[in-house]
């Protein structure tokens, strides 16, 4: 076997042989570095580039295997890092064009889990500033290209926008992105990966650079939703095991409840995204899953808050002129007025959103007591063309089309994966969503690798992007 072919394999099988000294992780992260070499000048997906710190993590992740020592399942596992979180020895900068103090460089659990574990940090990806917007637009740096077209520079998803991209380059295994509104589903859905979105809270957010922190929420995203399973239990403080997780994982789907998503979340679709995802779910159905209609009318009411300029605008411009009053001056044009908007929000409208989202999120809790997951297509638009921006008007109904199937997940308080399911029309990957009840993450997990046991894996279902091919 060579390191090029065992690359390719599934997360598990690629822990179980570093453990078993058949691979290094020298030589892993070897054939990480020499893929960013050969695509990354390319795709952009990477902020601070750290290729010798990725060879000083993998010595020390061999050294350990060499004397048996077993510090995670993720030891030796080469992985990105979106640049809103903080990592001992790089600096922040969050998409801006401005190092954060030294405060915002400081591990918070998440990271330092993964540094016990001796994880390898290929570096950090790029992303949208302070994390407002979804399609990957940063003003100070440029964006990411999605690699799966040749031709247009199109979205890759924000505003995680280098995490995916650099799945699909081969430079990482994981790879680490928020989700405030989108953020971990939508690039992983537009890149061809797997992704989730856990409920508020089951991972703590500190030592992140904060958007909202009333929807704040670190996620994975992964090649697959089997790698990105196996990732989530290695991480996650209740479980910490991904070898244990996917043995636990049924083999298929029989017995499992899934509901179809009202017509809210189908209407705009594009490119013949609702077809392919209605098909996953007739197969799914075919192999035993119990399908029926199950409505989530709340997702309008989130929207509606989100559309009105939800609670993020204010929340990030109240931390930035507390922490960070010097960077309103360099903000993405785009972005200032809904950050001056927020300045003159009233306290009493700002409570009246959380309220109304808080009754939202009680009712929708409901829609849960007889299916284990709501389906969605995961995104309804085709990653757009990154074009010079028209003005804040355009690009924000471009942003709110995009994200429209993934605000619901974060506003009503429930947790999400999206797993690649086909190609649209134009050739670009299309996800199926599965939403569950906040809290019930780890079952989530299962159904969504369970389901991709039936549908295939993404490269068994899409091959591999049209700039990444071998």
């Amino acid at each position: 076997m060579t390191v090029a072919s065992g690359f390719k394999r599934p997360l598990a099988e690629i822990a179980a042989l570093l453990s078993e000294g058949k691979l290094t992780a020298r030589a892993l992260v070897e054939q990480a570095i020499a893929n960013h070499e050969r695509f990354g000048a390319k795709l952009m997906a990477y902020s601070q580039w750290a290729p010798e710190h990725a060879r000083e993590c993998a010595e020390a992740a061999d050294a350990a295997f060499a004397i048996g020592s077993r510090a995670g399942s993720l030891q030796g596992i080469p992985t990105s890092i979106k640049d809103l979180f903080a990592v001992a020895g790089f600096p922040t900068y969050a998409g801006s064009p401005k190092r954060l103090p030294p405060k915002f460089e400081i591990d918070g659990p998440l990271v330092a889990n993964l540094r016990r574990q001796l994880a390898t940090v290929m570096g950090k990806t790029h992303m949208v500033e302070f994390a407002f917007g979804g399609t990957g637009h940063n003003a100070h740096y440029g964006s990411p290209r999605n690699p799966w077209d040749a031709m247009a520079h199109r979205s890759p998803g924000g505003s995680s926008s280098g995490a995916g991209v650099s799945l699909c380059e081969g430079s990482a295994l994981l790879a680490f992105g928020s989700d405030t509104a989108a953020s971990v589903r939508l690039p992983a859905a537009m890149t061809g990966n797997a992704g989730l979105k856990l409920t508020k809270d089951r991972w703590s957010s500190e030592g992140i650079v904060p958007l909202s922190f009333t929807f704040d929420t670190p996620g994975i995203l992964a090649r697959s939703t089997a790698d990105a399973g196996f990732s989530f239990a290695a991480l996650d403080p209740d479980l910490g095991d991904g070898f244990a997780f996917l043995r636990r994982v049924p083999a298929g789907v029989d017995g499992i409840r899934i509901g179809i998503a009202d017509s809210w979340f189908w209407d705009g679709c594009e490119n013949g995204i609702g077809e392919i995802v209605r098909s996953a779910i007739d197969t799914l159905a075919r192999a035993g899953a119990a399908v029926k209609e199950k409505p989530l009318p709340e997702a309008r009411e989130a929207f509606a808050v989100f559309s009105e300029g939800g609670v993020s605008a204010i929340e990030l411009r109240a931390f930035l002129d507390r922490e960070l009053p010097d960077w309103l001056a360099t903000i993405d044009p785009v972005n200032v007025p809904a950050l001056n908007n927020a300045e003159t929000l009233s306290a009493r409208e700002y409570l009246t959103r959380r309220f109304r989202l808080r009754e939202a999120a009680k009712s929708a809790a409901a829609r849960f007591d007889d299916v284990d997951v709501i389906a969605t297509p995961t995104v309804m638009v085709t990653p757009p063309v990154m074009t010079e921006e028209e003005g804040p008007e355009k690009f924000w109904a471009r942003n709110r089309a995009t994200v429209h199937n993934l605000v619901p997940g974060n506003y009503l308080v429930l947790c999400a994966a999206t797993l690649p399911v086909g190609l649209d029309r134009l050739g670009m990957p299309v996800g199926l969503q599965l939403i569950a009840k906040g809290g019930d993450d780890e079952q989530l997990v299962m159904i969504a690798c369970a389901a991709e046991r039936v549908l295939g894996t993404p490269r068994e279902i899409l091959g591999a992007p049209a700039m990444c091919k071998d």
